[in-house]
């Protein structure tokens, strides 16, 4: 795959919190990132891009892997905010991490070492490469609301469940 066969029709990204931020617990969020993954698939959205994060983005990687199983047509995308990442701090599960990545159908960089900014300068990225937005979200400041606002700027579906409120029916915005 090259990143020019991306169609951002056909596109979804996903953002969340990592597990210390969370309230329902990864069965419950992964039930629901299934749930709107195969909607997603059922509106011909066929490629999903993946930021890499611990919690709802790997979560959300894993449960697209399993869906691409039964549906070779369904895609991934990892996007890594900077090389090396699985070899720092900001790397959940390394072994996991790696299995991911080599999974995925295509693997873009964002930047080649870690900057302060390369988290934020990913979940553009992925916006910038998404028609609908599928977020894990709990009110709180920091990067899952920075690319909901980012992604709200830039007129993209939202598809946004409040952490809280996991069994509730997901809010379309």
């Amino acid at each position: 795959m090259n990143i020019d066969d991306i169609d951002l029709n056909k596109t979804c990204c996903f953002t969340g919190h990592r597990p210390g931020k969370l309230v329902a617990d990864e069965s419950e969020i992964r039930a629901w990132l299934r749930q709107e993954i195969n909607r997603a698939v059922n509106s011909n959205f066929n490629t999903f891009i993946c930021g890499m994060a611990d919690g709802v983005d790997v979560w959300a990687a894993l449960e697209v892997l399993a869906l691409r199983k039964n549906n070779p047509e369904i895609r991934l995308v990892s996007a890594v905010p900077f090389r090396g990442m699985d070899k720092s701090s900001q790397c959940g599960d390394i072994s996991l991490f790696n299995k991911i990545i080599s999974e995925s159908d295509y693997v873009h960089y964002i930047c080649d070492y870690y900057t302060r900014w390369c988290f934020l300068a990913r979940d553009r990225w992925m916006v910038d490469r998404s028609e609908r937005v599928i977020a894990v979200f709990n009110g709180s400041k920091g990067g899952t609301a920075y690319t909901l606002e980012y992604a709200r700027n830039k007129g993209r579906e939202i598809v946004v469940v409040n952490d809280a409120g996991i069994a509730s029916k997901a809010e379309v915005i």
